[in-house]
């Protein structure tokens, strides 16, 4: 017999797993190294902490709502009740498409892994073997999710401090002769190369590399017990980003200099970290940091069709998807949410892969907007939450969860989520060219979420909703 409602089959250390592997990937084992060949150390420490302080903020607002109201599927419903019907159509259908995407890029990622260790292998072979592992993880239970993202992310989490433990005692002199200690940044004109606009740069892509943090936003809704569960993930966040990003980034400045042509490359034999550990004279290093990016890219697909998966669920049971998508298994997964997930991701898969792979590109481009407008949402949904909240004279003292420095929290993080979209228009422009090609695969994102949006708001007649008849689901309040 289907189940009616989703598992809450989340125990307290998936959620905190989830929390402290859901932006740990390759943007930290590869994205890390070229940040800091294009901004030198201090500039790419300066762009990480700032996008930390803004994931800080957007994770604290994305925990109030979820604490309060733990539902799957948080940014679509969270927009419906407390700014307007068709904002949570578009963020929806916009989230539920990049994680989809995502799948499929993981997909070819983990492709070209295997290949390092069997290079004359095939790429189907190994894409339809992880697809399916994939699937099958998300269709045992939730609880099957949440162990394997335990055991993904607790590989990742291993990896970096030892990686900065080593860094450390190679930057003091304890594991080499010699201590290196700030002479690399000094180097050229090193901390900062290349000035704001360098910094600037990394910002972007810096943000990319935090994408993922707010999926234990979507899991809350399959939490035990989600009123001590999602603060006590939630309050790992910011060490997190103190200890896993801001301190690699100033080891592998500190030990490598910024003027290294390898840092700029994104095979796995150049990675930062097998440099450093290279250094270090661990000889090993590429294979098993091969073996750790592998897992943070299935780690990533997983994510991806989980997050997706549920959104899709919530979209149908909210009537803004078939309805059939809202059916449950016995075990409590949404089973055809699920398959049309797998599905969308496997065609992305396998345009990358027929003729020169000109769909699949188009459809990574599309996505690459979509997780800062998901932010934006998280921002903007919070901000009207607690406005509303107040406005019906609710008590503060009743939220399980308050996000500290509101409004200034949502409304830095809406801030520097708008400056992230328009810098990106920085990239197409080169010794004052203008790169038409880049700017249109860059923002054709956003002309996609607004179709979604205002078509919306055009067939149904929707309005932002007044404060006072924002809805507040009480059932989940306690």
């Amino acid at each position: 017999m289907a189940a009616e409602q989703l598992n809450r089959g989340l125990k307290a250390r998936h959620m905190t797993m989830i929390s402290l592997g859901g932006s740990i990937g390759t943007g930290l084992f590869l994205a890390s190294g070229g940040a800091i060949h294009t901004a030198g150390p201090g500039g790419a420490l300066f762009a990480y902490a700032v996008i930390g302080l803004m994931v800080y903020f957007l994770v604290t607002s994305l925990g109030e709502m979820a604490t309060y109201m733990p539902v799957s599927g948080t940014f679509s419903t969270y927009a419906t009740r407390f700014v307007d019907p068709s904002l949570g159509f578009a963020l929806g259908w916009n989230y539920w498409y990049n994680w989809s995407i995502t799948i499929a890029a993981e997909l070819s990622a983990a492709t070209l892994i295997m290949k390092f260790w069997y290079p004359d292998s095939s790429s189907f072979l190994w894409s339809a073997l992880f697809l399916i592992l994939m699937v099958g993880l998300n269709l045992l239970s939730v609880k099957g999710f949440g162990e394997s993202e335990y055991w993904f992310a607790l590989i990742k989490v291993v990896t970096v401090i030892l990686f900065i433990g080593v860094g450390i005692l190679m930057i003091i002199g304890i594991w080499s002769t010699d201590a290196v200690g700030f002479s690399n940044w000094t180097t050229g004109d090193a901390p900062f190369h290349g000035g704001f606009l360098a910094a600037l740069g990394v910002f972007m892509a810096a943000g990319f590399s935090f994408q993922g943090t707010e999926l234990v936003g979507v899991a809350a809704g399959e939490s035990e017990n989600p009123r001590q569960n999602v603060p006590r993930a939630i309050r790992t966040v910011f060490w997190r980003i103190l200890l896993f990003y801001l301190l690699a980034i100033l080891v592998i400045g500190l030990l490598i200099p910024y003027t290294n042509e390898n840092l700029a490359s994104d095979s796995v034999m150049r990675s930062p970290f097998t440099m450093v550990f290279e250094k270090a004279g661990l000889s090993f290093a590429a294979s098993v940091m091969n073996a750790v990016i592998l897992t943070s890219v299935l780690s990533a697909g997983n994510s991806g069709m989980y997050a997706s998966t549920r959104i899709l669920w919530v979209l149908a049971k909210e009537g803004k998807a078939p309805r059939f998508f809202g059916k449950l298994t016995s075990h409590g997964v949404p089973v055809f949410a699920l398959l049309a997930t797998a599905a969308l991701g496997l065609f992305a898969f396998l345009s990358s892969t027929f003729g020169d792979g000109v769909v699949y590109l188009w459809l990574l481009n599309a996505s690459g907007m979509s997780g800062f407008i998901a932010w934006m949402g998280i921002a903007i949904s919070h901000y009207r939450f607690r406005k509303a909240y107040v406005a019906q004279g609710k008590s503060l003292r009743d939220l399980p969860y308050r996000a500290k420095l509101f409004p200034f929290g949502p409304v830095l993080a809406a801030v520097l989520c708008g400056i992230v979209i328009v810098g990106q228009c920085l990239g197409g422009i080169e010794n004052g060219q203008v790169d038409w090609a880049y700017l249109f695969a860059s923002y054709i994102g956003i002309p996609l979420f607004l179709a979604l949006w205002l078509g919306y708001k055009w067939k149904y007649k929707t309005k932002v909703m007044k404060l006072e008849e924002c809805v507040f689901d009480e059932d989940l309040a306690k």
